[in-house]
């Protein structure tokens, strides 16, 4: 086989993926990581993780960040790839397909695609998510400032974003299904001691409507039946329905491969294997009664330490070497944690950049090998001169990169923007209305790598069906505060940097209300090719080339 074969390939990187690679990256199994949506999985869409030991309490995305740092210090890579597809599972070489068709192979496998977010399913959940109905505190939080919202929910996730959605919203109810918290009582009291939170116990969702967002809410006490109907408060547009009702397993993909239970989730031993030697699981993916952060971080240790037992036993018997060797930090490009985020957007005073961050970025602007011109169209405003300052320190990382400013053209919305030239002064396509920093500065970096360097690595026949793609205009409306938009503004501006018919703007909706009326968006990313209707979540390229076409 002339396939390149590692010891080990982990499916996600939430805390449980993370923590495999920590150990097996300790010791020295060549291991990828393949994450198919954010690095750090649901944590990042924790506002705060009061609970972890040794941490009195921390930002979900910045332990994520820590957690990725601390595997790419010991030179294990991550790599964005959506997992589709297990095969030959049972031989000593096994492998695992992306969405792409692009294989890879490794002698022992650790499942720990986590879980995703419970839908209830009451009428109009589906029909409002993105236009009121939520998932995400962090992603979608702010966009409902001012607003009243309702966080349905038992738990530990209900009671903690219920507080943290309280500096947002002007009031938040918390309905219960049961009749007390299914929390411990500390938990519990984030909500029951804010001033700005009220619980209602025994109540259920039955209903949502509205026209363009949501408007009405149909709320049922399930022990008397009685039903109240919530309207909108006298000048608001909408609220907030924030879901919290617990996750189910990503495990559609491997029904009739390993054994799961009855509700999907992964069966292991205590080693964390499965039913097939050599395939291990660890995380929310699995069976076990509680999913925490530190029963994540378990499982990983436990099924990366009976891998690297596996593989050793393996590569004996097989005759194989087993080269014990230390490897040198590798920081992947691309990924949605992999910087930290300490720039605020206004006001904004100091440096944009810390020197933290300066240094993960020169190693990958030392691969670029064309000119690239930052380009700002600016409009006189405050944040035009902001946008300026922070250009200039970006550009001035790399001499691959030119900075130049020019007042906006009249037909030019979304303003201030940043758009990238390539080497002869061509538009690229790629453009960043507002401020690209927070998570927004991954996007960017990417578009500059995309343009000017290597750019990221896509199979041919992908690059063939983006070539031939139909003109397009494409707006992502982001926050910079979301940990999936940057995934999406990224896939988008990699079709923008392949074909020339297409343009993809980042647009920051913190400062472009106007669009978020217009389109009535209360969830970000928020995609909108040409005039289709608003497409709401996280999108993988595949998902947003099929979209594309469709416009054909």
């Amino acid at each position: 086989m002339s396939e390149h074969i590692y010891d080990l390939i982990i499916v996600g990187a939430g805390p449980a993926g993370l923590t495999a690679g920590l150990y097996a990256g300790r010791a020295t199994l060549d291991t990828l990581i393949l994450e198919g949506n954010s690095v750090g999985g649901q944590v990042t869409t924790t506002s705060v993780v009061y609970n972890y030991p040794g941490v009195a309490d921390v930002d979900g995305t910045e332990l994520m960040n820590k957690m990725q740092k601390q595997v790419a210090d010991f030179g294990v890579k991550i790599q964005h790839a959506v997992v589709e597809k297990y095969a030959d599972l049972t031989a000593d070489v096994k492998s695992v397909i992306d969405s792409n068709g692009q294989q890879y192979y490794a002698r022992s496998i650790i499942i720990s695609g986590g879980a995703n977010p419970r839908k209830i399913g009451f009428p109009g959940e589906d029909k409002f998510r993105g236009r009121g109905v939520a998932y995400c505190s962090t992603c979608d939080g702010e966009l409902f400032t001012g607003l009243q919202i309702f966080v349905v929910g038992g738990g530990y996730a209900a009671a903690e974003e219920a507080d943290y959605l309280s500096r947002y919203g002007k009031h938040v109810t918390v309905l219960v299904r049961g009749d007390h918290f299914t929390c411990p009582p500390l938990i519990a009291s984030r909500a029951l001691d804010n001033p700005k939170v009220s619980v209602e116990y025994n109540t259920e969702v039955e209903s949502v409507s509205g026209d363009d967002y949501l408007t009405e809410a149909t709320l049922v006490n399930n022990k008397t039946g009685e039903k109240t109907v919530y309207h909108l408060d006298d000048g608001d547009q909408t609220f907030g329905m924030f879901i919290y009702i617990g996750t189910q397993p990503a495990t559609k993909n491997l029904e009739g491969t390993v054994n799961l239970d009855e509700q999907g989730y992964i069966v292991t031993d205590d080693q964390r294997q499965t039913n097939i030697p050599g395939v291990f699981a660890a995380g929310d993916i699995i069976q076990k009664s509680l999913r925490q952060i530190v029963t994540a971080t378990a499982d990983g240790a436990e099924a990366a330490t009976a891998a690297e037992k596996y593989i050793a036993e393996q590569k004996q018997r097989l005759g194989i070497p087993i080269h014990a060797e230390i490897k040198k930090p590798t920081k992947p490009v691309g990924q949605t944690s992999s910087l930290d985020d300490e720039e605020e957007v206004a006001p904004h005073s100091g440096n944009w950049l810390s020197a933290d961050i300066d240094q993960q970025l020169k190693p990958i602007f030392a691969r670029l090998t064309k000119q690239v011109t930052l380009q700002v169209l600016t409009d006189g405003t405050a944040l035009s001169d902001q946008l300026v300052g922070f250009v200039t320190e970006f550009a001035g990382l790399d001499d691959h990169m030119t900075v130049q400013t020019v007042s906006a053209p009249e037909d030019v919305k979304y303003l201030p923007q940043l758009r990238l030239l390539d080497e002869t002064g061509n538009d690229t396509g790629l453009h960043y209305a507002g401020i690209p920093t927070g998570h927004e500065l991954n996007s960017l970096v990417l578009g500059v790598y995309n343009v000017a360097g290597p750019g990221q690595t896509i199979s041919p026949e992908m690059v063939e069906r983006i070539k031939k793609l139909p003109a397009a205009e494409i707006k992502i409306g982001v926050s910079l505060t979301c940990h999936f938009c940057p995934d999406v503004v990224a896939a988008c501006q990699r079709m923008a940097s392949l074909n020339p018919k297409i343009s993809a703007t980042m647009i920051d909706l913190q400062h472009f209300p106007e669009l978020r009326k217009a389109k009535n968006i209360m969830s970000v990313p928020a995609t909108m090719i040409n005039d289709s209707p608003v497409i709401f979540g996280s999108q993988t390229l595949e998902e947003l080339v099929q979209a594309v076409e469709q416009q054909a």
